[in-house]
């Protein structure tokens, strides 16, 4: 079906809107089923008495790690917790995201979006805003885990490169000393798929600040820039690491879960402002998208989740270049295939949308590590003011989520990554003293 709005008289305008609701709360009551066994009758039976707003303003950027936000508009889940007037946006890039959130819908900008995790704290910090103005934000939960990929050019395809990118250091500098122009493209400074890059190119000896220059290219141009050159080497979320392999451009070296296992990934994150007015629309909104993740982990859900996700309004891809990494199934345009991988992006399980201080301090740790926050930056005081996993308590109890898919503490305690190297939450400057490459004197 085309997604293009109906065009018709305007007072049919009230009429479609109630059509579309009662088709969404329908849709609901008929996604109940396909939930987890035991859920269906509690989440319907959830309150949504008291909402201050039925309306909010989301943004989001073109990837799968979205999925929650598109099956909640498209299962009816908003609609289904009396928010039904939400708007789920699509954003050019991750740069408009941000603008967009400094402007609030009051100003036509958003309330809140799927965002890089650690955005809402460059934000909310004044480190990437118009003249370093604060805007306070909070993370009411994590949208996914894992799920991202390091690709690399054909150019390189004679290396076959994969966790190591120990033999990608030669070749760069070959490549520079012909006087060519090595990059590597990344989708915001500070965000996660600028560390992913970051932390293997470092782990096999290659500086990302000084062997090669970091680019930012927004995720759907991804594919077209390095199709003509532009770059690479490149991290993002799917469909774009299987689109350049189905376009015969590149290829995957890993998937970042390989990286650090269950890592975690994109944010669900609100303008404080918008929380501060609207605690119980809040909670309604967060309910709505743990039922959409819920609905999302299910395996027998996913061809309908990649068909979703896949339309025009939100991806704009074909299916093709989405279902089979979705449903874990990895083919990495060298020879290598791997069946039902581990590293499969996770929407639910393993705490997924639980959102972890410890994760928080290690993302701000390694902004910190590349030279984005200055190195006596208070991270525990910031990770205080803008992580609302109460909040997410408060959802999640409401929505009579089993108590052993509630963490029991803020920490998922001691990191290990590929590389032998360990994240410990209680002493995150042992961890920085272990890096061997990083921008800090």
């Amino acid at each position: 079906m085309d997604d293009t709005p109906f065009k018709g008289h305007p007072h049919d305008a009230k009429r479609r809107h109630f059509l579309k609701q009662s088709l969404t709360v329908a849709g609901a009551g008929a996604a109940l089923g396909l939930l987890p066994p035991g859920l269906a009758s509690a989440v319907w039976a959830a309150g949504t008495d008291g909402l201050e707003t039925t309306t909010a303003k989301l943004g989001f950027i073109a990837l799968t790690d979205a999925a929650p936000l598109f099956v909640a508009d498209e299962k009816g889940f908003f609609a289904k917790h009396g928010m039904t007037g939400v708007e789920v946006l699509k954003q050019s890039s991750w740069g408009t995201t941000r603008d967009n959130l400094v402007l609030g819908s009051a100003a036509n900008g958003i309330d809140g979006a799927h965002i890089l995790t650690p955005m809402p704290y460059l934000i909310a910090a004044g480190k990437v805003t118009p003249n370093n103005q604060p805007v306070p934000m909070y993370i009411v939960a994590r949208l996914n885990l894992a799920g991202q990929c390091i690709s690399v050019g054909n150019e390189h395809a004679d290396l076959k490169l994969g966790l190591d990118s120990a033999p990608f250091k030669a070749a760069l500098a070959a490549k520079r000393a012909g006087g060519k122009t090595v990059n590597a493209a990344m989708t915001f400074p500070g965000g996660t798929h600028d560390l992913w890059l970051r932390y293997w190119l470092a782990a096999g000896g290659i500086d990302p600040n000084k062997d090669l220059s970091t680019i930012v290219v927004p995720p759907p141009q991804m594919v077209a820039n390095m199709k003509v050159g532009s770059m690479d080497s490149f991290c993002v979320c799917e469909p774009w690491n299987a689109q350049l392999i189905n376009q015969k451009i590149g290829y995957t070296a890993n998937t970042t879960g390989e990286i650090w296992d269950k890592h975690p990934e994109k944010a669900l994150a609100l303008r404080a402002d918008y929380v501060d007015k609207h605690p119980n629309a809040t909670k309604a909104l967060l309910k709505a998208v743990m039922e959409a993740q819920m609905f999302c982990e299910q395996p027998q859900n996913k061809e309908e989740v990649a068909e979703i996700c896949a339309k025009r309004r939100w991806i704009n891809a074909p299916v093709a270049d989405i279902i089979e990494r979705m449903k874990g199934n990895f083919d990495y345009g060298t020879g290598k295939v791997v069946k039902d991988s581990p590293h499969i992006m996770r929407y639910w399980d393993d705490f997924a949308s639980y959102p972890f201080k410890s994760h928080d301090l290690w993302f701000l740790t390694e902004n910190k590590r590349w030279g984005y926050l200055p190195k006596d930056f208070d991270s525990q005081a910031l990770i205080a003011k803008v992580n609302r996993s109460d909040l997410w308590r408060q959802a999640a109890t409401e929505l009579n989520v089993p108590s052993a898919q509630i963490p029991d503490s803020d920490s998922r305690g001691i990191e290990t990554f590929f590389d032998g190297k360990t994240f410990d939450p209680q002493n995150p400057q042992a961890y920085l003293d272990s890096l061997s490459i990083k921008a800090l004197a």
